[in-house]
């Protein structure tokens, strides 16, 4: 592949010229080279990078996470990889169950208003100002 312009890379990549100069500010991403003029020119190496970069973010990982993972990725440590996407997984687990009692208690909430009547009478407002945390 020629080398690309930013702009290039970043549609190519799925992203914005701003997140490209953002991953690089962050060292997540650098360009294969300058040119004189001082644009940036990227080649594959880099389109395969900030693809990795978008996928990780998918999956929930942090722009520090993902410079590890990266970092990891040069060393070749798998089983670094893998226990920091266990530890991910764990953590997306325990939001997923967070998330639930929310569903839930917000379920009960909705479902014993009436939707009319007196604000001091709305099981919602009273759970939301009620100071006893129960």
């Amino acid at each position: 592949m020629a080398a690309l312009g930013i702009g290039q890379l970043a549609k190519r990549g799925g992203v914005g010229i701003d997140t490209v100069r953002y991953y690089e500010r962050n060292g997540l991403l650098a360009p294969q080279m300058r040119l004189a003029s001082g644009y940036r020119r990227y080649g594959d190496i880099q389109l395969a990078r900030l693809r990795f970069i978008r996928r990780a973010q998918g999956l929930g990982f942090t722009l520090k996470e993902i410079k590890q993972l990266l970092a990891l990725s040069a060393q070749r440590d798998v089983g670094r990889v893998k226990r920091s996407a266990q530890t991910k997984l764990l953590d997306v687990k325990a939001r997923i169950a967070a998330l639930e009692r929310v569903r839930d208690g917000l379920e009960t909430l909705v479902a014993a208003c009436p939707g009319h009547g007196r604000a001091a009478d709305c099981p919602i407002l009273r759970a939301l100002t009620d100071e006893d945390d129960k």
